[in-house]
């Protein structure tokens, strides 16, 4: 059998993930097997945090109309959803909470002015 040689196909292999390893400290940005254990844990941990970053915002964004509905309507989140939901009010959490943080008058209006009943 014939000797392949794969110098461009590796070297170019081992440029890349150099590449990806600039900015870490030590070998794991000069040595190729170790800057490779750590590309590659790197970008599971990056593929792993962009989902974990929408769970987080979501929970932000909740959280924000939550406090807001209160102060404002006085009902908790859920209810205002609810009743955002029942009158086909068509906003998502994000915009609700920017709302929430720019203008309180707006989301006032658009929770319109249901009270909770006391117990």
């Amino acid at each position: 059998m014939t000797r392949v040689k794969r110098g461009y196909v590796a070297r170019r292999h081992r440029k890349n993930v150099i590449r990806l390893a600039s900015g870490f400290r030590g070998a794991r940005s000069r040595i190729i097997r170790a800057s490779n254990q750590q590309v590659v844990r790197a970008l599971a941990s990056a593929k792993r945090d962009r989902y974990k970053r929408k769970r987080e915002f979501r929970r932000l964004w909740i959280t924000r109309i939550n406090a807001a509905a209160r102060r404002s309507a006085g009902i908790p989140y859920a209810r205002s959803v609810q009743h955002l939901s029942n009158s086909q009010v068509l906003l998502n959490r994000k915009m609700l909470a920017q709302m929430a943080v720019l203008d309180m008058n707006s989301l006032t209006a658009v929770l319109g002015r249901q009270r909770q009943e006391p117990k």
